[in-house]
């Protein structure tokens, strides 16, 4: 076989491991590592990862600026709202979540109670948060060919 043909064949094989590689789901040998602070963002609003358990945390604890919890307002699962005006929760898009919480916290989107609740929220906590209630069981429906 003469070096070029043998090159051309190399060259194909590496191209098909790294494919496959690739389509495996396998990390990259270049991928950040869990907790690295320069870990790549996984959403639409550009945040990391969601702890869904740290998520639970922050839905139970009580915030400074109103002194109620998500779940106060929400219920526990997110599909409980006190007031008929308050979102459903739990099942949403966790990038739904994420957006809102952030537009909240930058002033872009205003309501009395989380306008102030979103302000202290790290971009961490509202990926959590998101991440939490977007693993509770959903009632939210479809309303699409609703007339």
């Amino acid at each position: 076989m003469t070096t070029a043909v043998t090159a051309q064949r190399l060259a194909i094989a590496l191209l098909a491991a790294l494919a496959l590689a690739a389509c495996s789901g396998q990390e990259s040998a270049h991928a950040p590592a869990e907790g690295d602070a320069h870990a790549a963002k996984s959403s639409s609003a550009g945040l990391p990862d969601g702890r869904v358990a740290i998520g639970e945390q922050l839905a139970n604890a009580k915030g400074k600026a109103t002194g109620q919890s998500c779940i106060d307002c929400h219920g526990p699962d997110g599909n409980a709202p006190i007031d008929s005006t308050y979102p459903k929760l739990g099942g949403q898009y966790a990038d739904y979540i994420a957006h809102a919480l952030q537009q909240y916290r930058k002033g872009e989107r205003q309501h009395a109670l989380m306008t102030p609740q979103a302000a202290g929220l790290s971009d961490q906590d509202i990926a959590d948060l998101a991440a939490f209630f977007a693993s509770r069981p959903t009632q939210l429906r479809d309303l699409h060919g609703v007339h």
